[in-house]
């Protein structure tokens, strides 16, 4: 059977943890020069309707770093802009490439494309959710704090979206304390929430103050106050709603000394964070973007190969 990588859901704790496990070692062979010849003959195929920089190249490069090949399509360039049935596209291109990274809108483009195709398919993003950057980002919590996850009180402040809803289903995974400040309104997936309250082992909150939920956590986590294709609500949320969100030295002198700050980039400087802070001692944002090419090496390896 296809083992797809579509939501966190589908995987437990050991197995999540396989994935960085593998990206930890991958990561270091490459600081060592090693350069990995096992996806040799492989082909990826990345279908992005949502453009990337980061998640395009990183992906990209995982690949070649292991000896594969990658087929890069745009929204454009797919029959998805024609309104060929999903699962049209899902048998044939599973015909050409040996595993599919879709970044999309729709979660239900990825369930269907996963319910045809023959190779497995990865969710590089869709609107609801974002499990690869959120393996890439607690593989840098790892790294930096070297303690237990389960020891760690992880925040969220901004909007409730599809970054807040994997990292809620992380915390329901990995078994770490979450606390989410979002404004009125802007609350991630309500059935998600539920669902992942009812199943963890330690408390899962959302509050509406910033410095509620920073208060004794090990990190702290932002991301852009209006994602792409939310546009039109631009002027709305940065005209006040989202301000008292913004993660700044203010903010930051709520929490512990030690407290990180992660962002998944890119980042809008005086906005969702500060300039000063996203330069700063506490931010890991870099480590953070560099993260998302090894835990993708540890996918696109473990997905291909056995899947």
């Amino acid at each position: 059977m296809t083992t797809h990588l579509i939501s966190l859901w589908d995987f437990n704790k050991d197995e999540l943890h396989s994935y960085i496990s593998r990206a930890l070692v991958l990561k270091k062979e490459a600081q060592q020069g090693i350069r990995g010849h096992q996806l040799a003959d492989k082909t990826l195929g990345m279908i992005f309707e949502k453009p990337s920089t980061r998640t395009r190249v990183s992906f990209e490069a995982a690949m070649y770093a292991m000896g594969g090949q990658v087929i890069y399509l745009s929204g454009k360039d797919t029959q998805l802009s024609r309104n060929e049935p999903l699962k049209d596209m899902a048998r044939v291109m599973s015909r050409y490439v040996d595993a599919l990274v879709v970044r999309t809108f729709g979660q239900d483009i990825v369930d269907e494309l996963a319910a045809y195709a023959t190779v497995p398919v990865i969710n590089a993003l869709t609107a609801l959710f974002h499990p690869c950057q959120i393996l890439s980002d607690i593989m840098t919590i790892m790294e930096v704090k070297k303690k237990p996850l389960e020891d760690l009180k992880i925040a969220w402040v901004g909007d409730g979206n599809n970054m807040a809803n994997t990292w809620i289903q992380a915390a329901c995974r990995f078994g770490f304390e979450l606390t989410l400040a979002c404004p009125a309104g802007y609350e991630p997936d309500a059935a998600i929430l539920a669902t992942a309250q009812q199943e963890a082992g330690k408390p899962i909150t959302v509050v509406r103050d910033p410095k509620e939920a920073i208060e004794n956590a090990d990190v702290v986590n932002c991301d852009v106050w209006a994602s792409m294709g939310q546009e039109d609500e631009q002027d709305e949320r940065l005209g006040g709603i989202f301000q008292p969100y913004q993660v700044n030295r203010a903010l930051l002198a709520a929490g512990p000394a030690e407290l990180i700050v992660l962002h998944c980039l890119p980042a809008h400087r005086g906005e969702e964070i500060t300039d000063e802070v996203l330069e700063g001692s506490q931010c890991v944002a870099w480590e953070q973007a560099e993260n998302k090419m090894h835990i993708h090496k540890a996918i696109l390896e473990k997905h291909i190969l056995e899947g």
